[in-house]
Order: C-alpha cells, then sequence, then structure tokens
C-alpha cells in the first residue's frame, strides 16, 4: 500500500505538477479512504462502487461540509483514475460516484468604491503605508491569487507591454494585463523598497516585510482584514475578496466569460461561471431598488 500511494505522490509531483499544497490536499483525501478501508477490513484496490458510496456516506455522517465533501471525492477520483492508467486496476469504480450536492456560495465582493475607500484608510506616513496600497491595488487590478501576489518578481513585470506574467495553479503560466493605476502605485512602493535592506536571495521580489524578505499569505490576509475594518467596510473580507471583485467588475464591464476565464487562470469555463450568478444577483438587487413598481 506504502508503495502504490508513494508512487501516485510521484505522479502528482511530476506528470502533473502540482503546487505542494494542492498535492498534499490530495493526499489527505487519499489518506481518509485508507484509514475507512482499515476500519472497514477492505482492500482498496478491490473496492466496488457500493463501497465507495459507503465510504462518501460515512464523510457525510461525519458531518463534513458538501464543499470539503467534495474536494475529497475528488482526490479519491484522481487516485483511482491514476490506478487504473497505471494498471494497479482493471476498472475505475469512481467512474459513476456522485458528487454530493453543494449550495451555491455566492462570494463577497467589493465595489470600486469600497476598494477606493480601503486604498484611502491607509497611512502613508508608514514605511509599509505605499506597499500595502500598491497590494490592494494590484489585487484589484490583476485579479490574482495571494500566493501569486507573494510570489510576483520584478522580473515578471513587463510594464512597456502592461503585463504581468503570471506562474498560477499546476505551473501553468499566463499574461495578465496590469493598470496604469497599479504601476503608478507600485513606483511609489519601489520608491520606498530601494531604500531596504534586502535580504539575500529576495531581491527579485516585489513585496518585502521590514526584514527584507517576501511576505507571507498570513500577512496580506491581516493586512487585508485591518483595512477593511479601518474603511468601514462590514463585509467578511480576505484577498481572495478582490480576485472576486476584480472578475465581477470585468463582467458587468462587458468582458466575455471567456476573457475573464483567461485573466483569473480557470481552467475550466465552469469555474468563471459563478460570477454569472453576483451579475445576476446585482441585477435583481438594482431592479428592486430602482424599478418604479417596487416603490
Amino acid at each position: 500500500m506504502n508503495n502504490t500511494v508513494n508512487a501516485f505522490r510521484r505522479h502528482l509531483r511530476l506528470l502533473r505538477g502540482l503546487s505542494a499544497n494542492t498535492l498534499e490536499a490530495y493526499m489527505h483525501d487519499v489518506e481518509k479512504l485508507l484509514t475507512w478501508c482499515k476500519a472497514e477490513g477492505r482492500d482498496f484496490l478491490t473496492l466496488s462502487l457500493a463501497d465507495l458510496h459507503s465510504f462518501s456516506a460515512s464523510l457525510h455522517d461525519l458531518g463534513i461540509a458538501p464543499s470539503t465533501h467534495a474536494r475529497i471525492l475528488c482526490g479519491v477520483r484522481a487516485f483511482y483514475s491514476f490506478l487504473t492508467t497505471d494498471g494497479y486496476i482493471e476498472q475505475d469504480p469512481t467512474e459513476l460516484l456522485e458528487q454530493p450536492i453543494q449550495d451555491k456560495h455566492l462570494p463577497e465582493v467589493l465595489s470600486t468604491e469600497e476598494v477606493d475607500l480601503m486604498e484611502q484608510s491607509i497611512d502613508l506616513s508608514k514605511w509599509e503605508g505605499h506597499r500595502n496600497k500598491a497590494i490592494i491595488e494590484v489585487l484589484f487590478s490583476c485579479g490574482l491569487r495571494v500566493s501569486e501576489l507573494v510570489n510576483l518578481k520584478l522580473s515578471e513585470i513587463y510594464e512597456d507591454e502592461g503585463f504581468v506574467r503570471i506562474m498560477g495553479k499546476g505551473s501553468k503560466e499566463r499574461l495578465v494585463p496590469i493598470s496604469r493605476r497599479a504601476m503608478h502605485l507600485l513606483h511609489l512602493w519601489y520608491g520606498v523598497r530601494s531604500a531596504m535592506n534586502i535580504k539575500a536571495g529576495e531581491e527579485d521580489y516585489v513585496f518585502l516585510n521590514r526584514r527584507g524578505a517576501h511576505l507571507t499569505r498570513t500577512m496580506i490576509l491581516i493586512m487585508i482584514k485591518q483595512q477593511a475594518a479601518a474603511a468601514g467596510i462590514n463585509k467578511t473580507i480576505s484577498p481572495h475578496t478582490l480576485r472576486h471583485s476584480f472578475a465581477t467588475a470585468l463582467l458587468e464591464g462587458g468582458a466575455s466569460l471567456r476573457a475573464i476565464q483567461a485573466m483569473l487562470g480557470h481552467e475550466s469555463i465552469g469555474t468563471t461561471e459563478i460570477y454569472t450568478h453576483i451579475d445576476m444577483t446585482t441585477l435583481r438587487e438594482e431592479i428592486l431598488n430602482h424599478h418604479p413598481r417596487n416603490k
């Protein structure tokens, strides 16, 4: 069993090029299945569709959220696809395994005015003020994941062409346009950055902490929450909120789903379609608020 699981890990790392976080999530999903097999006295190589339905039911009985439940089954499917492809088993028992029903969850979004309020609430007399303002603008203007932002390099910003080169999930590269406003705020930050004592090996990272090393995801999260509170925004805010806001602003401005998919680096158009629900929610609110029959 250990040899097979290790072979699956190598497959994910070398052939599928998954990030370290995604790879570990897949391995945790498989570990849950193997733990269940051990408790039930079953061999994971001989499980049937009915067995996997029992495993899925056990996740439901544990009170696991539908989104987490679905993610675990996604990992299990990837495991059995590997087992089939590499000849460990003849037929994939997960082909007809049903996903749990999930509620449509519409993420919070910020209006351009709310993003402006966040930026205006920043104290520019502090050394990190221009850095934090540039971070918020880059997240909103480019729709980056927080992991993409903390790893952003000076050498990946092509100012003359107006693009940023991003290495996204699964080591997939994409070019994202960067606004003139974002570049202006970056230049203000560069003025502060140039006077810093930068740690060896960190010279190419755009955003640095006071010790001259690149930022962590947690540091970005804390800063975003603090600035939202300072701006008087009573929403559940995270760095990902600015990514959602970027996509929603594009859709409301008339951009196609395919264009938004490319900018966000989504592998499937289905992932991008969540923003059509956000747009329809906004449209409904506009009708309810402004149509004379609703007054």
